[in-house]
């Protein structure tokens, strides 16, 4: 027998490969002869480098770049054939790279995101994959244009530095001095955020307070992002409000859609192909697959979903283990699961946070008990 173990991360608990290698072990307690295979996982935000790197034989770059404080930071990339690269730009502007304490979106850049994209380029990269999640971010993305040449001006023609208090400032684009592979490289940012720049929705009000900033600070930034926004529309033609996932990592979206023309997509339908998930799977008599919670969420393009989909293609039975389940988890089944398990009822969960290596294993036992003795 031939299992796969393909989790998503237990987000603050444990990582796809932790997961993935629990299932494993949890298998081969029940089924001593089978092979089981660990598949890293991700759909775009953190672990996406690893995930794809793991499953495929590109190899990991390091370079130091301006953190979102600007001061320097130790990042790094996946080199990969074909002239192709895939990166986070959480590992040059993400969230946790600035101490609590100091976290305010009105002074963090993506500077660091344009030059990593910048190495890859000048590395021999034509495509880069994005993800963008875990940013640190409320910039509008200008940091990481401005690193790739763009120059953003104000009202005295003087130019700005690329961090969100700069947004209500900015009158006028030089687009003129952009590096030059940009027009050799395509872009496809790993996406499932479809929030617009600006609004209720948007870049300030739904993510602005888990980067750091109070309400005086999201009023602040919604208005210099709205001031951003109609810029961008007077120079692109297009308002970005329209672009689905303009609002993702602080406005970064729209910057590469509107700037380097890149095209968004589903961050987990990408991770699968470029780590040759159909390949493999079908090699497969069973694929385990979970997350921290299992919800309605589930189905909206989350890996746990696609791959239920991706087995029911090619007639693989599918069992999702998560750490819960909440409203919704149904939408599993009819996404092709064949059966869908919590590790721990409602009452005990934040038991089994503290303990979810060990919920976990016990879970997925039980669940291979059952399925030996169907």
């Amino acid at each position: 027998m031939h299992i796969i173990a393909a989790a998503d991360s237990f987000k603050g608990t444990l990582s796809s490969l932790e997961a993935g290698t629990i299932i494993k072990e949890a298998a081969l307690s029940v089924y001593p002869g089978s092979s089981v295979e660990v598949l890293l996982l991700a759909d775009g935000g953190e672990g996406t480098v690893e995930a794809v790197l793991h499953c495929t034989a590109g190899e990991r770059v390091f370079l130091s770049v301006r953190g979102p404080l600007c001061s320097p930071v130790n990042a790094s990339y996946g080199r990969l054939s074909q002239n192709r690269a895939i990166m986070e730009m959480a590992e040059a502007s993400g969230l946790l790279l600035v101490p609590e304490e100091m976290r305010n979106p009105l002074l963090t850049s993506t500077f660091g995101t344009g030059e990593m994209m910048a190495r890859a380029m000048e590395d021999g990269a034509r495509t880069l994959f994005m993800g963008i999640g875990g940013s640190a971010t409320c910039d509008g993305g200008m940091g990481a244009m401005e690193a790739l040449g763009f120059r953003f001006l104000d009202k005295h023609g003087e130019e700005l530095p690329g961090r969100g208090a700069s947004l209500e400032q900015v009158e006028a684009i030089d687009l003129f001095h952009r590096h030059p592979l940009l027009k050799e490289t395509k872009i496809i940012v790993l996406s499932d955020v479809k929030n617009p720049l600006c609004g209720e929705r948007g870049a300030a009000r739904a993510f602005g307070p888990q980067k750091g900033a109070d309400e005086a600070m999201v009023e602040e930034l919604e208005q210099g992002m709205m001031h951003y926004r109609d810029i961008l529309q007077k120079t692109f033609g297009k308002n970005p409000d329209d672009i689905p996932g303009s609002g993702a990592a602080g406005g970064l979206g729209a910057a590469l859609s509107l700037f380097l023309g890149a095209s968004m997509v589903s961050g987990a339908h990408e991770i699968l192909a470029l780590s040759r998930f159909d390949e493999k799977i079908q090699k497969a008599d069973l694929v385990i697959t979970g997350e921290g919670r299992s919800d309605a969420q589930s189905g909206e393009g989350k890996i746990t979903g696609v791959i239920a989909g991706e087995c029911r293609k090619w007639n693989i039975p599918c069992v999702v283990i998560s750490g819960s389940l909440g409203k919704g988890w149904e939408i599993l089944l009819e996404q092709g699961a064949a059966s869908v398990c919590g590790a721990s009822p409602g009452e005990e969960i934040e038991k089994a946070m503290k303990e979810p290596a060990a919920c976990l294993k016990r879970a997925a036992v039980d669940f291979f008990r059952k399925w030996k003795g169907r």
